[in-house]
């Protein structure tokens, strides 16, 4: 026997927890279950034993639902009361409640047994149906049931024996049996008005025999045997049964027909404005009289993780692609849009992807950072066709060369210009190596140089050169990035390090000297990285300071406190000292150095007048051109992460390929999936310690917007109207207009959130 408790150290088990533990007990073998809960629902269904063994359920304290969807060979055994809906959907399973039963008891029940050891709520045993296939569900009640009790029954068999209710005004409650149309209701004891449609009779032999032979289990499964001879006078029984449907009383309703001709306005309510051809449509209208017609809409929408990638990066076309086994093709398509993978998705970058993904209101986001770091090895070969077109890119960060990327792909011969002696921007120059592989980064750069890419390095630009470069290229990308430290000009500003600034001299090895006690001012991860470097240069106390809550990832502040760092804010400066930063309040931060981490803005002193810009930075039109031929991408347009600067490095070398090509480039926007089209029902919830690897995470997957072709909607219609068809590289989903009614289930069971169900145009 497996005993479950759900409450520990005062913390109580969800739910979901608790089903998908019994779940996996199940599958394990297990069938014999104690359970104290603390009023989880759904306990006892639908679950089974693989070899057929009986599954036994022992449950206190239960919550809504106990044994809903209940199959065969499952026994549930509930020792006190329950709330509603004990054995809802009962499809088999035998339920006994030691106690009061909710509301709606065996509501819905095809098979199966249900006893109720005390009393049982308002609209018990409402639609119970009775399949002919199989044994009819039984519904036994030891004392009375609620108002409405029986309602809309369509088969199967109650028993309410009025124990201990003789002074009730009813044992069945007010206005039972309403809509009654199949089934028996034995009762014992008094009964209030019953409607029209059904009758009160005296029990038949076969009744009797019936009520027998299951009043000993019922009694014993209970725990109330000494009953049986008070409960066994059988005079003391009446029955409910509907009248048939001869016997109703039922007023005569015309055909359309006559009623179109006798009780229609002349020639139709709406005959000033239009004619009425007098058709009648069926009730279940197809082809062009359906009121609404189905779309397959794949991929109209952005996923969630797709929307809020600054690159557009379509994840869940990756996991799509590695569900279908095609591996390498998923680790290549992200190469379509970033020829950095697995240092800025898989490393630096914080992941909005992640953040967006539809994932996090079920456990955890799909683990789409890591799978960059798969596309690490990936080779692709150079175009076979040349353009005859030589653009030229001018920085060598991660905009500019997604950028050349981009172009080198298309076919055009591109070079980049890098003032620094290395490629790399500051994923070269700023990042700390702690946080990003370098051999990872030179080996994207390497693939980038071996798509054809030509680097020209300590190749500063300035205005004359810029003009020489225009005049060289047929196309110029402007990708410099943001360089100059922003500084604010409290009294003692110019004794301010810039960021950047010791952090490139950092990563070039410069060991640039630091003083024992250091402030940096800005909480971000750049703060962060000063003060690791600060750390790595020899500094003993280091304070990071802002005017907000920090905003750098968790790992990193815990690693800077870890160091011995401490964080501070709100904190407002007020001026700079040689003894360190003086704050609003008049306190001193002690600080023989002083770094700010507060953003940095673009040095565009080597472009001619006419480009718009706001502040410091440049104001593209729509395909990011400033000027004729000329793209800009990245941190001279605004501040961002890596991934905005991939995002506009991709766009900005579409637009530039369009220019070559004397074309206009309009770029694609695309809405995001609506949330409430998706379904994170059908999928199961994963802890932490049962996360798949990042090649493997597929399954968890929703494909939000894409389809995942699970052909749920194909085996879902009820009229067979939709059809896979296979085309070349892919395949679509089609409905038939000749078969389709217009229901709507293939949009309701969609998980992905791909048909949609629009008005019909054609009744126009």
């Amino acid at each position: 026997m497996l005993r479950v408790s759900t409450v520990h150290d005062h913390e109580r088990m969800s739910t979901q927890d608790l089903l998908l533990s019994l779940e996996a007990a199940v599958e394990r073998g297990e069938t014999d279950f104690h359970i104290q809960a603390s009023g989880q629902h759904d306990i006892g269904g639908p679950l089974w034993n693989r070899e057929g063994r009986k599954l036994r359920f022992t449950v206190s304290n239960p919550g809504q639902r106990v044994g809903s969807m209940c199959l065969p060979d499952t026994e549930i055994l509930v020792e006190g009361p329950a709330p509603a809906d004990v054995g809802w959907l009962n499809a088999g399973g035998r339920i006994v409640v030691r106690g009061d039963a909710g509301d709606t008891a065996g509501h819905c029940a095809a098979a199966g047994r249900i006893y109720i050891g005390g009393r049982a709520g308002t609209r018990s045993g409402s639609l119970m149906k009775h399949d002919p296939l199989y044994e009819p569900p039984e519904l036994w009640v030891l004392k009375s049931v609620g108002s409405f009790s029986f309602e809309f029954m369509g088969g199967g068999r109650a028993v309410v024996c009025g124990y201990e209710s003789q002074t009730l005004p009813s044992v069945l409650g007010e206005r039972p049996c309403v809509g009654m149309v199949g089934g028996v209701v034995y009762f014992r004891g008094p009964l209030g008005s019953l409607p029209p449609d059904v009758r009160v009779r005296p029990l038949d032999d076969g009744d009797v025999a019936w009520l027998d032979a299951g009043l000993d289990d019922f009694l014993a499964a209970i725990d109330r045997p000494r009953l049986r001879r008070e409960l066994s006078v059988w005079k003391h029984w009446k029955k409910i049964e509907p009248l048939p449907f001869e016997e109703r009383e039922h007023e005569e309703i015309p055909s359309l027909a006559q009623f179109r001709a006798t009780e229609w306005v002349k020639d139709g309510i709406f005959s000033d404005v239009c004619p009425d051809d007098f058709a009648v449509n069926g009730l279940v209208a197809r082809g062009e009289c359906r009121l609404r017609v189905p779309v397959w809409e794949n991929a109209r929408f952005a996923a969630p993780c797709e929307f809020h990638c600054p690159a557009s990066i379509p994840s869940q076309r990756r996991f799509n692609l590695l569900r279908e086994g095609r591996v390498e093709e998923a680790c290549r398509l992200v190469l379509d849009y970033t020829p950095f993978p697995g240092s800025v998705c898989g490393g630096v970058c914080p992941n909005p992807c992640m953040e967006g993904c539809t994932r996090n209101e079920l456990d955890s986001p799909v683990r789409i950072g890591k799978l960059g770091s798969c596309s690490e090895d990936i080779r692709l070969e150079k175009p076979a066709t040349r353009s005859g077109k030589h653009p030229g890119v001018i920085g060598g960060g991660v905009g500019g060369l997604t950028a050349a990327w981009q172009l080198a792909r298309m076919g055009h011969e591109v070079t980049v210009y890098e003032a620094d002696a290395r490629m790399g921007g500051k994923l070269e120059q700023v990042i700390p190596r702690e946080r990003l592989n370098h051999d990872l980064l030179l080996k994207e750069l390497k693939r980038i140089e071996d798509m054809g890419v030509h680097f020209v390095t300590n190749c500063p630009v300035d205005a004359e050169r810029f003009a020489e470069l225009r005049k060289k290229h047929d196309a110029l990308i402007v990708a410099t990035g943001g360089h100059v430290p922003r500084v604010l000009p409290w009294p003692g500003h110019e004794k301010i390090v810039g960021g950047i600034d010791f952090l490139k001299a950092v990563n070039r090895g410069e060991k640039p000297e630091v003083p024992e006690s250091v402030v940096v001012i800005g909480c971000g991860n750049a703060g962060m990285d000063a003060a690791a470097g600060a750390f790595a240069m020899g500094a003993r106390q280091v304070t990071c300071i802002d005017v907000q809550r920090p905003a750098a990832f968790a790992h990193e502040i815990a690693h800077i406190e870890s160091l011995g760092g401490r964080l501070a804010w709100p904190v407002q400066t007020r001026e700079i000292t040689d003894k360190g930063l003086i704050t609003r309040d008049g306190t001193l931060i002690p600080g023989e150095m002083v770094i700010i981490t507060i953003g940095e803005s673009p040095d565009l002193s080597y472009l001619p007048e006419g480009p718009e810009k706001f502040r410091d930075w440049l104001v593209p039109k729509a395909d990011l051109s400033i000027m004729d031929g000329v793209f800009a991408v990245g941190d001279v347009i605004r501040p961002g992460l890596l991934a905005h600067a991939i995002g506009t490095g991709r766009q900005a070398a579409l637009a530039a390929d369009a220019w070559l090509r004397g074309e206009r480039y309009a770029a694609e926007l695309r809405e995001q999936v609506p949330a409430q089209r998706l379904h994170t029902a059908y999928f199961a919830k994963y802890h932490s310690r049962e996360l798949p690897r990042p090649l493997e995470d597929h399954a968890r997957c929703v494909s939000c917007g894409t389809c995942r072709d699970c052909k749920m909607c194909l085996k879902s219609c009820p009229e067979k109207a939709i059809d896979r068809n296979a085309l070349s590289g892919g395949f679509e989903y089609v409905s038939d207009p000749a078969r389709c009614i217009g229901c709507g289930i293939c949009a309701g069971v969609c998980p992905c959130g791909i048909w949609s169900m629009r008005p019909n145009c054609d009744l126009s």
